[in-house]
């Protein structure tokens, strides 16, 4: 038999529309006038009428025209209106008709007619059901994928991608820079597979899971590609909402179907990608649709885990920004036997991301690649992509024949602070205002010990950002008390001065603020970092709307939190009014200018007393960490 093809079903259409067409007219080729009901009585009183028909299914009374009386009645020739021109009108009732016809004793011929052909009972009542189902066949199909061959029944399928040693990605762990204690775990893993007997003759199981937790754009994905290339196993890839549709049991079903492919193959690997997606913690209130349908595929994930034997080969890879959310019965030892933490670089790691990322760049001779990895504090692998990306855009914009130094520093202001928007029109009273509340961060941060040491401070608008000051933090693992408190001094001082100095305070601080306050609180409530609230830790890892603590706490740490801020508030005001005049300066300078450096701080303020380390390493070049005043440059936090 001939394959199906879906033009017969348009072919099948359009022959019962032509049936129906054909059959709706009782003469084809001869004309049909439709008129009122008592236009077609008047036709009938004055002998017009050759024969009559009472069409009972439509409701119609249709007469022939004598062939004499045919201009008249048309206003055409006969040879227009074919061999039996009609005229027609719908009746208000059958009973009617016949009364008319016997009162006007009509002599010619009367025919009644009640008919239903087959085609308009098929169009009408059978066709919109095949229809339907049609279109329903088809949205099955298609929601089932439309790589798989087996249509509707493919729904059920995983989605994963398959790679071997063949077509997998051309990613090895030298590609991976940094992270060297994640890479080592990760490499592990790949010995397992290549020879797990030299770990398994003294007794040792391979590990059945390892989930990789960190920050975003740290690499976390470029490590499990990396040992979907070096392993040389079948490597199974598949996100976490790709198991989740709006069908129940569609989940679970692809969860069994992807271990049985995993486990058909082994030694093999599989990895999940944003497995926070179904490994969310389940809860105990009642759930709807996705919820309901997220849990079963929790729970068969769960039970896949857990089922194939310890040495059956199949390892277990997954990603996840949100480890905080995952289920505990996911981290239990026996599934993800390994948490491997894949942190934000550190200086060195960076050096080898930027000698990764800045080999298909044409440099200038003698970049400082060190200098490049100090300017970047905070950053990710994917954030150090970026930047050298966009240097190469900007070197192209400006015609330079390589990428150089300069270069490189304006894309970092680019992507931490924003384009610079010089079109951005502002009054002298807004410029000189924001000049003080920059020359405030400026004055501040120069004079407490803690404070991040500055580097550049401008009044150029970038993105939604007024002004900005540059810093470059000292890379800590831990901070204390003092120098929290100093940051914070700092971050308020913009404020303090615009009250100081102009006598009203403005909406530029509102990102300051914003800051401030998340820092306080995490002071108070996370880190027991008060004096009414010591050593009390109040964070909650489980997503809940109930507060872990009383009415009467979160009275105690909103006050205590409106304490710090208000000292740290007057400590800021303190120190700008001993330096007032310095103050001034600083502000002229930067009214004069727009953009100030270190050395210009320290031309007016001397040299600070205390240097840290982050400082002892400045090359006298800005750095990338921003405190821009708007509350939409979330880029400050970085």
């Amino acid at each position: 038999m001939p394959r199906f093809n879906l033009n017969w079903i348009y072919i099948v259409i359009i022959g019962a529309l032509a049936i129906m067409l054909y059959q709706g007219n009782t003469h084809p080729g001869s004309f049909d006038k439709e008129v009122s009901y008592s236009e077609l009585k008047e036709y009938i009183s004055k002998g017009y009428t050759k024969d009559l028909v009472v069409d009972k299914s439509e409701g119609v009374v249709r007469i022939t025209i004598k062939p004499e009386k045919i201009r008249e009645v048309f206003k055409k020739r006969a040879e227009d209106v074919g061999k039996r021109p009609t005229v027609s009108a719908r009746y208000p009732s059958a009973d009617k008709v016949e009364d008319y016809i016997t009162l006007t004793q009509y002599k010619g011929k009367v025919t009644y007619e009640e008919h239903n052909p087959f085609w308009r009972q098929f169009l009408t009542g059978i066709l919109p059901i095949f229809l339907f189902f049609g279109i329903w066949f088809l949205l099955m199909r298609n929601m089932g994928g439309m790589g798989g061959k087996g249509g509707i029944f493919s729904v059920g399928k995983s989605k994963a991608k398959e790679y071997d040693k063949e077509n997998g990605p051309q990613v090895t762990f030298k590609d991976v820079a940094g992270q060297e204690g994640a890479k080592q775990e990760v490499q592990e893993i790949v010995d397992f597979l290549k020879n797990p007997e030299k770990y398994t003759e003294l007794g040792g199981k391979i590990p059945k899971g390892a989930l990789l937790v960190g920050p975003p754009g740290t690499g976390k994905t470029l490590l499990a590609k990396a040992v979907a290339g070096e392993a040389g196993v079948p490597f199974f890839s598949m996100s976490g909402s790709d198991f989740v549709e709006m069908f129940v049991g569609v989940g679970a079903s692809r969860v069994r179907d992807l271990f049985e492919k995993a486990k058909a193959k082994a030694p093999s690997i599989i990895f999940i990608d944003e497995i926070d997606a179904i490994g969310r913690a389940r809860g105990n209130k009642a759930n709807f649709g996705g919820n309901d349908e997220r849990e079963s595929t929790l729970n068969q994930l769960l039970t896949e885990m857990d089922g194939f034997g310890t040495n059956s080969g199949v390892i277990i890879l997954a990603a996840t920004n949100r480890v905080d959310v995952l289920d505990t019965a996911l981290l239990r030892a026996g599934r993800f036997d390994r948490q491997i933490h894949v942190d934000l670089p550190d200086l060195p790691e960076r050096i080898a991301i930027f000698r990764v990322h800045l080999k298909p760049l044409k440099l200038e001779s003698g970049l400082d690649i060190e200098l490049l990895a100090r300017q970047t504090p905070g950053f990710s692998g994917a954030d150090i992509a970026n930047v050298c990306n966009e240097a190469a855009l900007i070197a192209a914009r400006h015609s330079h024949e390589s990428v150089n130094k300069q270069d490189f520093l304006d894309a970092v202001d680019r992507i931490v602070g924003g384009l610079e928007r010089k079109t951005k029109v502002m009054t002298q009273d807004e410029k000189r205002s924001i000049a003080l509340h920059e020359a405030g961060h400026a004055a501040v941060s120069w004079l407490l010990e803690y404070a991040n040491p500055l580097i550049k401070v401008t009044i150029v608008p970038r993105g939604q950002a007024l002004g900005a000051a540059w810093y470059l933090p000292e890379e800590r693992s831990i901070m204390t008390r003092e120098q929290m408190l100093d940051e914070i001094c700092a971050t308020l001082a913009g404020r303090a001065a615009e009250e100081l100095f102009t006598g009203h305070i403005s909406s530029g601080a509102m990102n300051d603020l914003e800051k401030v306050t998340k820092r306080t609180y995490g002071m108070v409530a996370y880190m027991g970092m008060s004096e009414r609230l010591p050593n009390l830790c109040y964070y909650n890892t489980q997503e809940s709307f109930v507060k872990p603590y009383s009415d009467y706490t979160a009275k105690l740490i909103d006050e205590e939190v409106q304490q710090i801020i208000s000292l740290q508030y007057e400590r800021a005001k303190q120190l700008l009014s001993a330096h007032a005049a310095e103050h001034q300066r600083l502000a002229d300078l930067l009214c004069e200018k727009e953009v100030i450096f270190a050395k210009d701080v320290e031309e007016i303020f001397g040299p600070r007393p205390w240097k840290s380390r982050a400082e002892i390493l400045l090359k006298e070049q800005p750095a990338t960490t921003t405190e821009a005043d708007s509350a939409n440059d979330e880029a400050a936090d970085s």
